[in-house]
């Protein structure tokens, strides 16, 4: 059994969302669609702390995607098995040519933001493909979200973002082997998940 997700080190991410970036080329999305963006946990302006200054701040940045959830709850919630987790790697993936647009996964799914739907015909700013020639072919009328690069571990390759993080913030592998780092991580350091309380068993953790 397989059990792939991430941890990510929130005391050293510093939101230069070159993860997000990566994932975006790496798939390549169409404008204004984003699997995975880098929030500020602080003040109410992107990049600002909260609490009064100067003794008195506090920060931290969280990359946040799909969780890839032990239990998803938008794989129980879709009609036709568009949605669905991966029986051999835990991966949460999204057949597209299924998907009837319902978006009942969206609404299911606890993590506000973490996927999106494809209004029109997806549109790029460039007039050629940049991604993975591998890469999902986006539609229109259908629900996308992070894949966690599956046509690259297919490939016995990581995830583009885990590939390119700068500050060694970001960690991939499986937790069903006890041996491999983030297995080691989570035990050895302190972490939080995203709504732990909504029994979904996300698949992604965050030092602290």
């Amino acid at each position: 059994m397989t059990r792939y997700g991430f941890v990510v080190d929130t005391t050293r991410c510093v939101g230069c969302n070159f993860c997000s970036m990566a994932c975006k080329v790496e798939n390549n999305l169409p404008d204004s669609i984003w699997w995975s963006r880098a929030y500020t946990d602080g003040g109410e302006v992107e990049q600002t702390p909260a609490g009064e200054w100067p003794d008195n701040l506090s920060m931290s940045l969280m990359t946040v995607a799909c969780q890839h959830c032990d239990d998803p709850a938008c794989a129980k919630a879709c009609p036709v098995g568009a949605t669905y987790k991966d029986a051999d790697t835990g991966i949460v993936r999204q057949d597209y040519d299924k998907c009837i647009g319902c978006r009942m996964c969206m609404t299911a799914c606890p993590y506000t933001g973490v996927r999106t739907f494809n209004w029109e015909e997806p549109k790029y700013f460039l007039d050629f493909p940049v991604g993975n020639v591998d890469a999902p072919k986006h539609q229109k009328g259908v629900v996308e979200k992070c894949t966690m690069c599956w046509h690259r571990i297919a490939k016995g390759e990581r995830p583009a973002c885990a590939d390119v993080c700068r500050e060694m913030a970001r960690f991939w592998g499986d937790f069903d082997d006890p041996d491999s780092d983030v297995s080691k991580l989570i035990r050895e350091r302190p972490f939080k998940q995203l709504l732990p309380e909504k029994g979904t068993g996300p698949c992604v953790y965050y030092l602290v």
